[in-house]
């Protein structure tokens, strides 16, 4: 632990925090950071560039476009880059631990709880509530974001008003959009000013390395070969923010392998939003099921841990292997104008990602209204409007409370 302090100067340099602090601050993050990748993102940006100034304007939006254009979790690789700013590789490192360990816990402890009592059947009645105070949590912290970002710049608009419009339209995020984006905004400012800069070349992507096994693995064994190629696979392959992996999941866990049924499925997915921290975490609930059914503990905490890893080191490779090329150019004219780009696209679908979710969550089949759900959800927005200092995990107790109380009554 005491390696921490021997980060060298020159990564450190200008910094106006510590490590020790980055990490305290993303171990608070993931354990009562709420609202899914959406609300996260503008957490960090408003705590750690708006309040705290640790991180720069430019360095945030650094962090955002290189999260979106690579494949893997959106919170968490934006967490990576920002420990990476400063304190290189360690702290990339310490700060990706830091943000995911807590919420994994949680994952494995409701996984056991799970299988011992045979189902959570409170946990729908708990995201009933909590679903529509999310979806006013994130909906402020996507407003935040966006009229922080475009200030006045009406191309940037022009980008988030199209990109809004493709995620709600398509349901999904494509990183060709950001890419277009990018080269959008390169191309007008280098015309605007009547001079180009070329973009740095793209680091090459790494992709995993595929490995052999013998055929005389124990049963437990396989299964756990199994989860980590699978896994791995979702980190590596899927883009866009944690609720991307949702479909892919669905596609290998439930239709391929068979290790869940539909309703594990959902309830895995209701786990990862009633807990903090990345939505993707539900790898973690996901691989416990698989290898803890029939086994001991120790088999669930294997397959969760398993899973877990083999989820994120894709996103961890994917961050600070192209950082340096992100922090050595990432003040070229033309690169600002790239990043300007896709950061509008990013915080367009973010904000149209916004109106889907919230279509799902508080509407029956997406057009009816859920009355208690609108009335949890304007209530949520009125209140966070009005006390600016109120704490987000004390609105989702207060909202999974009622949900307690709610659910029976409208579900009958």
């Amino acid at each position: 632990m005491s390696d921490i302090n021997q980060t060298p100067p020159q990564a450190a340099q200008g910094a106006a925090y510590s490590l020790w602090q980055l990490i305290a601050y993303f171990l608070k993050l993931g354990t009562a950071g709420f609202g899914g990748p959406v609300a996260l993102v503008g957490y960090m940006h408003r705590d750690l560039v708006e309040q705290r100034k640790w991180i720069s304007e430019a360095e945030y939006k650094e962090g955002l476009t290189l999260a979106q254009l690579m494949p893997g979790p959106l919170a968490a690789q934006l967490a990576m880059y920002l420990g990476y700013v400063h304190y290189g590789v360690l702290g990339a490192t310490w700060i990706g631990l830091a943000f995911v360990v807590p919420s994994f816990l949680m994952v494995v402890v409701l996984g056991w709880a799970y299988l011992t009592y045979g189902g959570l059947p409170w946990m729908q009645a708990v995201f009933y509530g909590v679903g529509a105070s999310v979806i006013a949590i994130i909906s402020i912290s996507a407003y935040k974001l966006t009229k922080k970002s475009l200030g006045t710049d009406r191309l940037l608009w022009i980008i988030f008003g199209l990109s809004a419009a493709a995620t709600i339209i398509t349901e999904n995020e494509n990183v060709l959009l950001f890419l277009g984006a990018g080269v959008i905004a390169w191309l007008m400012k280098s015309w605007q000013a009547k001079r180009a800069t070329p973009l740095s070349s793209a680091s090459p992507l790494l992709l995993p390395l595929s490995a052999q096994f013998g055929s005389d693995l124990s049963p437990q064994t396989e299964v756990l070969v199994k989860i980590g190629l699978f896994f791995t696979k979702a980190g590596a392959f899927v883009f866009g923010s944690g609720l991307a992996i949702v479909p892919f999941l669905y596609g290998g866990v439930v239709k391929e392998y068979g290790w869940l049924n539909d309703q594990e499925f959902l309830d895995a997915v209701a786990v990862a939003m009633i807990t903090p921290g990345p939505v993707v975490i539900t790898v973690g609930f996901i691989g416990y099921l698989v290898t803890g059914r029939g086994g001991t503990p120790l088999d669930g905490l294997a397959g969760a841990s398993v899973a877990a890893l083999a989820t994120f080191l894709p996103c961890y490779l994917f961050t600070v292997i192209p950082a340096p090329y992100f922090k050595k150019h990432g003040k070229r004219p033309g690169i600002v104008a790239f990043v300007d780009g896709v950061t509008a696209a990013a915080v367009g679908a973010i904000a149209g990602a916004c109106v889907v979710l919230g279509r799902r969550t508080i509407f029956h089949d997406g057009w009816t209204p859920d009355f208690p759900k609108v009335v949890l959800f304007a209530v949520t927005l009125g209140l966070l409007l009005r006390f600016k200092k109120l704490s987000e995990p004390v609105v989702v107790l207060g909202a999974a409370v009622v949900g307690l109380v709610l659910y029976p009554l409208v579900r009958g």
